[in-house]
């Protein structure tokens, strides 16, 4: 409050998102911090997808002139931004994959395996689009209803390494009611509870966040 009040032009660098942390447990798994910074009144709330979009949103930050919340992780996860030619923008998603069946709109590591899951899925027949949603607060409204009402009626999925309360996934959801929009939602996030701690593959097994445990979950959610 004493940042976001008076609109200071500090940035908070937060590590350990998540699950990532894996052995550390739940003292140490920040798994809530969506819910908690974008609820501060002008707070932009950031959470990079790997390597390159988190040096080009650092960098964006530090432009940006007022408060600024970005959540990295301790697991290192794939790469797959060109560092030449990426840029980044705050407030803006980023369209990875075209689908027509299922859009899955993730953020973090999250990212990397809503990609392998759309991969799999492919070559079951099943078109999955993939958008990643780096940026939490301001969110990128225009992006993802312009995305979503270009097929109405198709599954819509939502997946994070934040608990399932108050991240991303409720705010698309409050995004479409608002707007009316007519289509069929799910959550793939961390339940609300205290986790076990565990190796990060552990984890996302158990909890339903890993690329073999997601793309179960789409097949489930579009039978």
């Amino acid at each position: 409050n004493s940042v976001g009040y008076p609109h200071l032009n500090v940035k908070i660098g937060a590590t350990h998102g998540g699950i990532s942390v894996g052995e550390d447990g739940a003292s140490h798994q920040c798994c809530e911090d969506f819910a908690l910074m974008r609820s501060i009144p002008g707070m932009v709330v950031m959470s990079p997808a790997d390597d390159v979009e988190a040096r080009a949103m650092v960098r964006a930050a530090y432009e940006y002139v007022g408060p600024v919340y970005m959540r990295f992780g301790r697991a290192g996860v794939p790469v797959f931004h060109d560092e030449a030619s990426y840029t980044f923008q705050i407030g803006k998603g980023e369209v990875l994959r075209q689908g027509t069946d299922v859009a899955i709109i993730a953020n973090g590591l999250m990212v990397a395996e809503a990609l392998a899951a759309a991969e799999t899925l492919a070559g079951m027949g099943i078109s999955a689009q993939v958008i990643n949603m780096a940026t939490i607060k301001p969110l990128d409204s225009e992006t993802i209803l312009a995305e979503i009402q270009k097929k109405p009626g198709r599954l819509v999925v939502t997946a994070e390494n934040h608990t399932v309360v108050g991240g991303l996934g409720s705010l698309v959801a409050n995004l479409l009611v608002d707007n009316q929009v007519p289509a069929k939602m799910k959550k793939i996030a961390l339940p609300d509870q205290y986790l076990a701690a565990g190796t990060l593959e552990t984890l996302q097994d158990l909890y339903g966040v890993s690329t073999k445990a997601v793309t179960e979950q789409l097949r489930s959610f579009l039978k």
